[in-house]
């Protein structure tokens, strides 16, 4: 009883300083107070609703009877917005906060919503190597249905709750991508309603303009209701190895030396300064030196850069076996190192062992109560971009970002682009190697100005034939957008498949130039 008492009376003290600070001024200058005591509380709870609802479903073996079900409804959504004279334009029904992106979608409140009620995986074929899900079917919950069975994906990007559909019409990356491609690369078929209420299945084979059209469309061309994934075997372990590198030049060197070998199944770097960085490569295993095995995802373990960190600190290498579904979510608990502005403590080894395990915050729940006031203050003090671009400008490119932003860590991601139709191809007629360099915190250059600095920056990306990811802020004006992307046979779709009524250009969606 006394320990009830002395909780209540610690939370009416809280209560009573964030009244006299403001609630405002509490969530803008000390906003661990708010993530800690309420949003991880919050995001436990989601997480066991979500897992709950999974388990059922895959014991009630109810997702693929229900789906059609699903599907039907979205159609009658679609054919009474046309009788209705199609006055609006169509968005899907998901609250903007709910998505990881961290862009506040303002046309749900002018758009016709379409409820879209799909997020669960409808078919593990073994014998094709396929899986079919639906579009909001979370990359945790599918390493979670695959792995005991003894599949995982080709490509499972970072974050546990980004989603099939997010990285279907946005895009999506990891360390096994200068293998296997982006995340579309993996996908074999996709189902959509069209803008007529229409059902279509399209793949390489079949309605194949559709299917390469779709990736990077931010749903401007349909609404996805179902994806084949190609699967590969799950192997226990990941066996990486570390190795510092110090000069920007021998980074870059290495980097691509590295990214070029397939028998690297994952190629990674973090750069922590402009001539330093620890670059990883890793392989699938079944067998592994049980000293050398660490379980990374665990919560009272160190956040995993921090943990990287320590083998440039040491000028050493390193060898190490991490649990595959640990190795795919290992930048899952620190948001890649987004939670260090938001917890600063957040990695201290008494934080990991007593709260660790709530960590981290859900994205959307960050969103849903950031504020106008929080908002406006990551906008121009705060970077999360992902730029694409040739290997061969590597160097260029880190020097750019070092003048233009001077963020750190760096993310370094390579993958292979091959010379499929659709927005995003290489600029020749060939397969290229690309490199994601991914930018996450708070700007130190002095010039930076969030408008300038980004525009400079995508200027420069246009440049080397490079692209930039959907998700973040983009200040290009509609003739650079078009310029960096491909939209030719977008465009074509758009007129064939009398989309221009029923969905916004992408461009008018996801810029600032046209949503402001």
């Amino acid at each position: 009883m006394s320990a009830l008492w002395s909780v209540g009376a610690g939370l009416l003290l809280l209560l009573l300083w964030v009244r006299h600070r403001g609630l405002e001024a509490v969530l803008v200058h000390h906003r661990w107070v708010f993530v800690c005591f309420f949003l991880l509380p919050l995001s436990i709870l989601f997480d066991i609703y979500y897992q709950l609802r999974a388990w059922a479903v895959w014991r009630l073996h109810s997702a693929p009877r229900q789906h059609a079900q699903r599907v039907r409804h979205i159609q009658e959504q679609v054919r009474e917005w046309k009788k209705e004279g199609s006055r609006r334009y169509m968005c899907t029904g998901r609250p903007g906060w709910l998505t990881v992106s961290l862009r506040v979608g303002k046309y749900k409140k002018t758009h016709k919503n379409i409820m879209i009620n799909l997020m669960d995986v409808l078919e593990v074929d073994s014998e094709r190597q396929i899986v079919r899900v639906e579009p909001l079917v979370s990359m945790g919950q599918l390493t979670a249905h695959l792995n005991p069975m003894g599949w995982t994906i080709p490509v499972v990007p970072e974050l546990d709750d980004l989603t099939v559909g997010g990285l279907i019409m946005g895009t999506g990356i990891e360390s096994s991508s200068h293998i296997h491609g982006l995340f579309q690369h993996t996908c074999v078929a996709y189902e959509l309603v069209l803008a007529d209420g229409s059902l279509v299945r399209c793949s390489p084979t079949e309605n194949s303009d559709l299917f390469y059209a779709v990736p990077w469309s931010c749903g401007t061309l349909g609404f996805l209701v179902a994806a084949e994934i190609k699967m590969i075997p799950a192997k226990k372990y990941v066996k990486i190895h570390y190795k510092p590198v110090r000069g920007l030049q021998k980074i870059c060197e290495k980097f691509t030396e590295e990214s070029k070998k397939k028998e690297n199944s994952f190629v990674e770097g973090l750069m922590y300064s402009l001539d330093e960085a620890v670059i990883m490569t890793g392989v699938l295993t079944d067998e592994a030196e049980q000293s050398k095995i660490n379980r990374i995802g665990n919560y009272y373990k160190p956040w995993f850069f921090k943990h990287v960190e320590k083998y440039l600190k040491a000028d050493r290498t390193g060898v190490e076996y991490i649990p595959s579904r640990h190795y795919y979510h290992r930048h899952t608990r620190s948001i890649f190192w987004e939670l260090q502005d938001i917890i600063p403590f957040g990695n201290n080894p008494v934080f990991r062992y007593l709260f660790g395990w709530m960590v981290p915050p859900k994205i959307s729940l960050l969103k849903l109560t950031q504020g106008e006031a929080i908002r406006k203050l990551y906008e121009q003090h705060h970077v999360v971009q992902d730029m694409l671009v040739p290997m061969k400008s590597l160097e260029k490119s880190i020097q750019t970002f070092h003048v233009d932003l001077n963020v750190y860590p760096i993310w370094l991601c390579p993958f292979i682009l091959p010379n499929n139709p659709g927005m995003v191809h290489p600029k020749g007629n060939e397969t290229e190697l690309y490199v994601d360099i991914g930018a996450y915190g708070e700007p130190k250059s002095k010039q930076f100005e969030a408008r300038a600095s980004m525009r400079q920056m995508e200027k420069f990306v246009r440049s080397v034939h490079g692209f930039q990811m959907l998700y973040a802020d983009c200040y290009m004006t509609r003739e650079e957008f078009w310029d960096m992307f491909d939209g030719s046979l977008y465009h074509k779709l758009r007129e064939q498949m009398n989309c221009k009524d029923a969905f916004p250009e992408v461009y008018d969606k996801i810029c600032k130039a046209a949503r402001h």
